[in-house]
This record gives C-alpha cells, structure tokens and sequence, in this order.
C-alpha cells in the first residue's frame, strides 16, 4: 500500500527526531566524557604541583637542617662608663630600623622630651646588653660574625644551638668589612658552616636567612636575592647582596644560606623605617668574608693595597663631554701626590677601563681588585685618555692609616674673613670666583692646589643647582687648567651652556667632574 504525503512527512519527522534524540545523546556522553578526563588531568597537574612544592619544602628542610647546628647567638655586655650622651632624636633611638636598635634600646628609653638641638646626660647604671648571631666556620672554636655586634664589649659570650655557652677567648676585627672572628674553647669539635661561592649567586636565586632575632631564638626566613653590588653609603669597603628573607635586629653576624647549605653572605643591615622587616636587607658577601678572615686569622688584621685615586662611575653627561661610552669603566677625577696612581702616569680624566687582567666595570669592582693585590707587585692597568686605550704599569703599596684624608679638603673651615681679593662675576654661571692665594688656601685647607675658588654664588644658578657652593675649588673648565681668574675668564668666555661645560671641582668630600648644561 502506498502511503499517503501526509504519512510520508510524519514518518520523516519522526525519523528525524530519532536521529536529533541520538545525536544529543552522543553529545551528552562525549561532554561528560571531556568533564571527566579535564578533571582527570587538573588532579594530575595539582598534584604535579603539590609535588614540586614538597620537592622545594624538603630542599629548604635540607638546607636549614645544615646549617642549624652551626649557628650561634652572641651576647655582649658592656660595663657602666660614667654619663652617656645622648642623641639629637628627641627621644629616639637612632639606631632604629638597623640590627643595632634592639641592643641599644634601652639607652634611649625614658629620656622625655629635648629641646631641639641639645644632647641630654643621664647616668649609666646598669651595664649595657647587646645580642647578634653568628656563624661557626670551624670545628675548632672559629666563629664568624659582625664587628658591630661586638664592638665596645667588655664581656662576649657564645650559646650554641644546644644551649651550651661559652666565653669568647680572642676576638680579631676588621672596621672597613664590619668582620669580626671569635674563638671559644670547646672539648670537642664542633660542628662548622661551609663558606659557598658568593659569586655564582644571581638576582632571583632562593636563600634563607638564619638567626636570633628579637631574642626568639633560632629562626630561619626564606627569601630569593633582590640584587648584588649594593652601596649602601660613600666610601664603604663592601659590596653588599641585597636579599628580601626577613632580616630583623638580632639576625646581625647571622649566615645568608643558598639551597645546598652553604654559607654565601653574613647578614649585616636592614632598610626599614619601622625598625623591623620592611623586605630589604643585606649581607656581606662569603668570598668577602673569606678573604678576611683568613688574614685575620693569620695575621689579625687586614692589609689592603691601593692605588691613591678618587673614583666614579661618570655619569651620562660627564661621559659624553669627556667622550666616553656612558657606563664603561671607572672615571679617575683625582690623583693623589706621591701615590702609585701617580707613580705610574694616572691623571684625571683617565678612564680604567682594565686593572690586572680584570675589566673595571664599577668603581667598588675596581677597589676589590686592587685591594687584594699581593703588595708591591706589578700590576698592568688600561686606561682610556683622549680616546685612545693606554696601557700603564702600577706598583700597588700598602694602605695608609690616613687614606680618609688624602687628597681631601678640610673637615671644617676655619673662622674669620677671606680677607681682600680680585673677583671675577660670571653671570652666565651664577658664581664669582677670586684667585685662589696661599693665605685663602691655607684658610680653606687646599695648600698645594691650582685653581680658582668660588667666593659667591645665586642660589638660583645652574651651579647651585648641580650643587656646587662657596667654598669650592674650579680646577679646570672644559679640561683646560684654570690656575687664577684670568685664565677662567677665558675658558668660560670660549664655553657654551648649551653644549654643556665641564667643571673638575674640589670640594671637602675630594675631586669630582661636574657638567653646567642648560635645559
């Protein structure tokens, strides 16, 4: 029998309902299927991770696990000295947000209100507590922290992890690193620290920080290092390692450990402004420490030699006047008499670009380098003068105790006018300028140097705006030597603002270049 088109429709539709029905079903299943293996799979990357960071946890239980036993809280005592003088803070403890607040905190309690710019007096009663960490780098009884955290004790004592204490029989220090290595007299060996290679470190790699801090006892802080070369003040001896493992007062002299348990810094400071962690803190680095310590430990002191030179890094407009590639090398902006720089043909503006075979990329890089020198050697130096490489010979001597003061000018002034002189006004600088006689040099504390002195200056000026102020000695302008005011009157008259002017400028804190430019 035929079927009708009515029929034939309906039995279409229903087929195609069948087929949709199907499909949906096929749908639903394949859906539920991909829900199932995309669980699947997220467990199995959760636990991917679960297991990486046990593997980390575990590295870091290694790591403390070594260097736990070798770490020791240190405490001084210092005997009543008369009256102490106290600061200028209002109350204040200057030493906040460094490790030596917490053991100088008493000294400021309790002083009330000051008038401003008055020290106060008080009685010291009681002896003076102070407490840091350390770290043992020998079975025998060697241990490394701080200068600071002994320094001025009368009486040291070392408790180990196993709460035993012992009396400090000998100290050594070194004040330029903030150094200091103990000896204690124990029965048996103890267990000792290793000194890793600071130099492997890089910015990003995991270290923990161990210590006392806040009198807790033994605590370890994870962190990673935030940057390596720091300065943290002008004419620093260290190049510190910048770390963000919480450091707080108590952790000085403590180790800055890496993942295989070594020993790769010696936390040292904090930056903070509430005195307690704020994410910055620094340390000495190990290949530092070593070097000391193994002068200390053989000689008990430090010998360093030198070369007799003021140093920078020339910033952008300094090296471009002096043709220089901006952040190549070491700027040479004084020499000082009767030094080995001198001894050797160094002059100013000379760029050391190589000391001993080593690139100079840095001024603290160049004083490592030279310092570790074996003295009275030969050393071969490469400097850049008007834009040829020129190779000299040093011989490094040993550091003078008066290092500070060489080639410097005066701590203070004396009182009193700079008497009678001839001016010359230069309005395009701001300053006026008088010939710098033996009577003003001696005065100001520059006998021996050639130039001309700053007598005046507009505080408004582009010299006063680079900083420059009374006072200061012109030594060249544009590298021409301007022995008195005549000579200045030229160099300036042949200088353009606009294309910059290149001062070299001695002041109490020494020699630096300096450019006058226009905006």
């Amino acid at each position: 029998m035929r079927e009708s088109k009515f029929q034939n429709q309906r039995r279409i539709g229903r087929d195609l309902a069948r087929a949709a029905f199907f499909m949906a079903g096929i749908a639903w299943v394949t859906n539920a299927g991909f829900a199932a293996a995309d669980a699947a799979n997220a467990d199995a990357e959760t636990g991917k991770a679960i297991q990486h960071a046990n593997t980390l946890s575990r590295v870091f239980r290694a790591a403390s696990g070594k260097v736990l036993p070798t770490v020791v809280t240190i405490r001084t005592s210092t005997n009543p000295r008369g009256y102490g003088v106290s600061d200028r803070s209002g109350g204040q403890n200057p030493f906040q947000g460094t490790p030596l607040e917490g053991a100088l905190e008493d000294e400021f309690e309790g002083l009330g209100p000051r008038q401003p710019g008055l020290h106060s007096f008080r009685p010291r009663i009681h002896p003076e507590q102070g407490m840091g960490s350390g770290v043992i780098i020998d079975p025998s009884g060697v241990i490394l922290t701080n200068h600071h955290v002994i320094d001025g004790a009368d009486r040291v004592t070392v408790e180990l992890g196993d709460h035993r204490r012992f009396k400090v029989t000998e100290i050594k220090f070194d004040k330029k690193t903030d150094l200091a290595v103990l000896r204690i007299k124990a029965e048996e060996k103890l267990p000792a620290a290793k000194l890793g290679d600071s130099r492997q470190l890089a910015i990003g790699d995991w270290v923990i920080a161990v210590g006392n801090p806040f009198q807790l006892g033994q605590t370890v802080s994870a962190g990673i290092i935030s940057a390596t070369g720091r300065s943290l003040r002008q004419g620093q001896w260290t190049n510190y390692l910048q770390t963000d493992a919480a450091i707080n007062p108590g952790n000085s002299g403590g180790p800055l450990v890496n993942l295989d348990g070594e020993v790769v810094g010696i936390n040292t400071a904090i930056a903070s402004r509430s005195g307690g962690y704020q994410g910055i803190g620094f340390s000495i680095p190990s290949n530092t420490a070593k070097w000391v310590v193994e002068q200390l430990l053989a000689d008990g002191k430090v010998q360093r030699a030198y070369l007799g030179v003021s140093i920078g890094e020339p910033d952008a407009s300094v090296a471009r006047k002096l043709g220089l590639r901006h952040g190549e090398g070491v700027l040479i902006s004084e020499v000082f008499v009767d030094s080995p720089a001198a001894a050797a043909g160094c002059r100013p503006g000379d760029l050391i670009v190589s000391f001993a075979g080593q690139s100079t990329n840095g001024s603290r890089r160049l004083q490592s380098i030279v310092e570790r020198c074996p003295m009275d050697s030969t050393q071969k130096i490469i400097v850049i003068r008007d834009g040829k490489k020129l190779p000299l010979s040093v011989v490094v001597k040993p550091l003078p105790d008066d290092i500070q003061s060489m080639g410097r000018g005066p701590s203070k002034r004396g009182g009193g006018s700079l008497g009678p002189r001839e001016s010359f006004g230069s309005k395009m600088l701001g300053v006026e300028v008088s010939n710098l006689t033996d009577e003003i040099a001696k005065h100001l504390g520059y006998e021996g140097t050639a130039g001309v002195v700053i007598t005046e200056l507009d505080p408004r000026s582009i010299a006063a705006q680079v900083g420059l102020r009374a006072g200061a000695i012109i030594l060249q302008v544009d590298r021409k030597p301007v022995k008195n005011i005549e000579q200045f009157e030229t160099a300036i008259k042949n200088a353009s603002l606009e294309e910059g002017i290149l001062l070299l400028v001695r002041t109490g804190r020494g020699q630096r270049y300096i450019v006058l430019q226009s905006s």
